[in-house]
């Protein structure tokens, strides 16, 4: 397989989706009965749901929890971990050259290593007020399986899953952007190309001038958008591919 190289000067941005953490067991939206893990998404992932029913939507979050606990990093993870390090030594400054956007909502890219990342998606261990008070979110790695068992926020408001729903804006979009505009070259690990904004960063890189790759085991709806397609489980061809000047 044809490696990707990596110049002194390149800066890369990495998107990750839900497919580099369906390979360490966990489950995916993408199922053909509409259903996550058992229930309907518009049950469980958005605000309308929590308005309705708190308690049922943090019974899922804490399924989540108690799954995403279990699953280990997998040699995707490590290996994106490892280029951060090697990007890192050799511009001598942390953060410089490479950065990281998941929309998945897990650990799995911290426990394996990686620092310089946003979760434009939310965290699954960290909880917020639900009336907006102005408080930072908390972690958190408890699970509520009725009402009584919420957490409150010191306003007095339950706590709510630190999660970008369907309908809200996903975080640190500015930052997402100033990122984009300053690489030269873009990863995509792992994505379909169906949800947005996400599947717009490609667009956008190249339109800064960027090499785009995608990796992944099936082509994804937006791969038009790639100068470059590597077909295949990120935990299998990611290692070696990268070649470091």
């Amino acid at each position: 397989m044809q490696s990707i190289e990596i110049a002194a000067n390149d800066r890369v941005f990495v998107l990750t989706g839900a497919g580099i953490s369906a390979e360490s067991g966990l489950a995916t939206f993408r199922d053909s009965d509409g259903l996550w893990s058992g229930y309907r998404i518009e049950d469980v992932c958005t605000p309308e749901a929590w308005d309705n029913n708190p308690e049922l939507v943090w019974q899922f979050y804490s399924a989540r929890r108690e799954n995403a606990e279990k699953a280990q990093p997998n040699p995707a993870h490590r290996v994106l971990a490892e280029l951060e390090d090697k990007l890192d030594a050799k511009s001598g400054q942390v953060g410089d050259r490479f950065f990281l956007c998941t929309q998945n909502v897990d650990e799995l890219h911290e426990r394996a290593g990686t620092r310089n990342l946003v979760h434009m998606h939310g965290e699954l261990f960290m909880s917020r007020c639900s009336e907006g008070c102005g408080k930072p979110p908390i972690a958190d790695h408890a699970r509520y399986d009725s009402k009584a068992e919420i957490s409150r926020c010191s306003c007095r408001a339950m706590m709510r899953p630190h999660i970008v729903w369907f309908g809200e804006m996903p975080f640190e979009m500015d930052r997402i952007s100033r990122e984009i505009n300053r690489a030269t070259v873009m990863l995509v690990i792992g994505t379909s190309g169906s949800v947005y904004p996400a599947a717009a960063f490609v667009r956008w890189a190249r339109q800064a001038g960027a090499r785009t790759i995608y990796i992944g085991p099936e082509e994804p709806l937006n791969a038009k958008e790639f100068t470059r397609i590597v077909l295949g489980k990120a935990g299998e061809v990611l290692s070696g591919l990268f070649v470091i000047d």
